[in-house]
């Protein structure tokens, strides 16, 4: 097939410009072929190379006692003691789910599994950040369906329990929802492994599924806006077999205990191009790739088809050549693809032939190391306007707003479709707080959350990203788990508009600033931008996911609330309405400041919670819907009625930070309250669990009635 000849048009097409092109020219010292500009494409695109937001990460946080392995490999990897290892982290897949949604939320599930079983872990915890558009706009519920299906279908079939993960509503995601998929596997500290090749003339091998034409330029389609030509991108959307890839990690999990495997990569974004390169770009080595040797499950495809497919359930492997025999037995075990298709090289080469003929040969290092790094210019997001006059509310009447409203209505019917009791080690799934797993074989827990205030970061780009790792920390803490790590998945719009740009920069010195405070490094992460559609960006939506242990003797916090127990706050009294839910589904409002968020306070109060777990039977923290909210999921738990004697709009509904709710007994409340006087941390008792109704200040209703209205609200908008 000939290949078409280099324009302006092409050019462009491939997402590289004017500039970019100049620099491919200057680097190779000629035009380059068709294949080789998909190659330069797929490399140099945005969701590949971070170009313009790698010169601010940076400055994040990543290192700690317990951190093995941080940003840069397929996973992140923190030591949990006794030899062992959790391997996790966070990637998007928001504009294949906006075109296809059951194939890309499906796919993006498929995708980050591989991202840590290929570390040598085996995943046994998932979660995911949904974020869709106005309930009422009419594509959202076509998009809830899809994505959630995908979910299901995919992690079901595969056989890992989704254990927790968060789902918002806002218009700024009707044309562009967000779906961020998280996992993590145990492994052993010593077996984990690493994509960096090694050793000249080793055999550089192909495993998994066939390669075919799905996918073809994604990571490129991933790294635009949206427009009205949205259609035409479906081609690019990648189709997943969770079957598959069920056999892809027995297959290689098995593989890696025969010592054959030298260095292995995950075929995700730019396919076999980005897998080659980084694996030669990290060993300080070339690749050769023979394409007549890769399975291909379509006839006639092309070196640029091959070399930019985003087809699912593959990998590439550097093989310990006198392993190779045992190696092939495993896959042809598991009746997968197991071929060698290239060598490592000593030159800095990335050769491509096909049918005789070098259809790319470009210096390898100049493909990651040398792409574009920009410093885009950006401006700070003014200050918030100061916060008009609320008036006060009925207290019941603003719960029942709230509890009805997709936001923050229980996701019952959503987390139902995920199974999240396989492999028989969840304690406690999704629905409430943070998602924990046993260990497996030991008395050891972990526990998983997700979180970001998207209004926050709109407000406040600083506090709010400082606040998203604050309310991870106080999820885990909450269950009684120490904080470990986090990974993130920063999703913003169009990052060559200035007020983009200083959303993503303010972001990024909050979430630094709070995982530097609170001992969270991030050890792995991915970025979205250019989440627009004609122009319009979403809400900036920087995810945070974190880690926490609950160590061999410790008991989680996992009770829930009975008759006679007391309600305790710790932390401050709440005042803060600015950018509240309250504001934004009561009001209709989006004014005001995101709150303070005092990291030295969150560090002090946690500890506490953690500290004193002997004197606690229910916690949770105070976020979304402050204190009423918070009061209302404990009681509805432990379906106990609940009083709360004050009835002020601010305490009630304000989003102050650094706060939990308590329930115990009432001599665990004295003593609890003792030894916090004693550790300078504010507590006060602002209720008791009695009866069967929901009594705040002189406004009440039943128990039962507010509990149906929180569980039936999604399922009468989705199901």
């Amino acid at each position: 097939m000939q290949e078409p000849d280099i324009t302006p048009e092409l050019i462009d097409a491939h997402g590289i410009n004017p500039e970019e092109y100049d620099r491919i020219l200057e680097i190779i010292g000629r035009a380059p072929s068709f294949t080789e500009l998909g190659i330069f494409s797929a490399m140099w695109n945005e969701h590949c190379s971070y170009k313009s937001s790698k010169i601010h990460l940076r400055k994040l946080p990543t290192k700690g006692p317990q951190v093995i392995c941080g940003p840069g490999e397929n996973a992140g990897v923190v030591d949990i003691g006794d030899g062992q290892a959790v391997v996790f982290k966070m990637e998007s897949h928001n504009h294949p789910s906006y075109i296809e949604p059951y194939q890309g939320a499906a796919t993006g599930v498929g995708g980050i599994l591989r991202d840590v079983f290929t570390m040598g872990a085996r995943p046994v915890a998932a979660m995911n950040a949904l974020s869709f558009g106005a309930p009422e706009h009419p594509k959202t519920r076509q998009l809830v369906h899809g994505v959630v299906e995908g979910i299901g279908g995919y992690g079901n079939a595969f056989g890992v329990p989704t254990v927790g993960g968060e789902t918002r509503f806002d218009p700024a995601y009707n044309g562009n929802c967000l779906v961020n998929a998280f996992a993590a596997g145990l492994a052993d500290a010593d077996k984990i492994f690493y994509s960096a090749a090694s050793g000249v003339g080793r055999p550089v091998v192909y495993l998994g599924a066939k390669t075919g034409r799905d996918g073809v330029g994604g990571a490129t389609m991933a790294s635009a806006e949206f427009d009205e030509t949205i259609e035409e991108k479906r081609p690019t959307v990648q189709v997943g077999d969770p079957f598959t890839e069920k056999r892809l990690m027995e297959a290689c999990l098995e593989l890696m205990q025969t010592g054959a495997v030298i260095s292995i990569q995950d075929m995700g974004a730019a396919g076999l191009t980005c897998s080659a390169v980084e694996m030669g770009d990290k060993g300080n080595l070339g690749v050769r790739l023979e394409l007549d040797r890769v399975p291909c499950r379509e006839p006639g495809m092309t070196a640029y088809e091959m070399m930019l497919s985003e087809s699912q359930e593959r990998m590439l492997m550097v093989l310990d050549p006198a392993k190779e025999a045992e190696a092939r037995a495993v896959f042809e075990k598991w009746d997968l693809d197991f071929a060698i298709v290239g060598e490592t090289i000593a030159e800095d080469r990335f050769l491509i032939e096909q049918g005789g003929k070098v259809m790319a040969d470009l210096p390898l290092k100049a493909l990651s190391g040398t792409a574009p790094e920009y410093d885009r210019p950006w401006v700070p997001t003014p200050a918030a306007e100061p916060l008009a006059d609320v008036p006060q509310i009925d207290p019941i009447d603003g719960l029942k707003a709230l509890l009805a409203c997709p936001n923050h209505a229980a996701k019952n019917w959503l987390f139902e479709q995920y199974d999240s009791q396989v492999m028989a080690d969840t304690v406690e799934g999704p629905g409430y707080g943070a998602g924990v797993i046993r260990v497996h074989g030991t008395d050891k827990m972990l526990a998983f959350t997700s979180d970001v205030t998207p209004r926050y970061v709109k407000a406040n780009p600083e506090a709010g990203g400082a606040q998203a790792v604050a309310e991870a920390y106080r999820n885990l803490s909450a269950v009684g788990a120490l904080p470990l790590a986090t990974t993130d998945n920063l999703n913003f719009g169009n990052p060559e508009k200035p007020e983009i740009m200083g959303q993503f920069v303010g972001a990024l010195s909050g979430i630094g600033a709070a995982c530097e405070a609170l001992d969270m490094p991030i050890v792995s992460g991915n970025v979205s931008l250019y989440n627009e559609t004609d122009g319009t960006a979403i809400l900036p939506t920087p995810t945070i996911g974190a880690v926490g242990l609950i160590a061999s003797g410790e008991t989680p916090i996992l009770d829930r609330p009975r008759e006679g127990h007391v309600l305790l706050m710790i932390g401050a009294r709440g005042s803060h309405l600015g950018s509240s839910a309250l504001l934004a589904e009561v009001f209709n409002r989006t004014d005001g400041d995101a709150p303070a968020v005092d990291l030295e306070a969150e560090r002090r109060n946690g500890s506490f919670i953690r500290d004193n777990r002997d004197l606690i039977r229910a916690c949770t923290d105070i976020s979304d819907g402050g204190l009423a909210l918070a009061a209302f999921t404990l009681a509805e738990a432990g379906g106990v009625g609940l009083t709360i004697d004050e009835e002020d709009t601010p305490f009630l509904f304000g989003e102050d930070q650094a706060r939990y709710l308590v329930a115990c007994n009432f001599d665990m409340a004295e003593a609890l309250m003792s030894r916090a006087t004693a550790a300078g941390v504010e507590i006060a008792s602002v209720g008791r669990f009695h009866g069967e109704s929901l009594r705040i200040g002189s406004s009440e209703a039943p128990l039962a009635e507010l509990s149906a209205l929180y569980r039936r609200a999604f399922a009468e908008t989705f199901a």
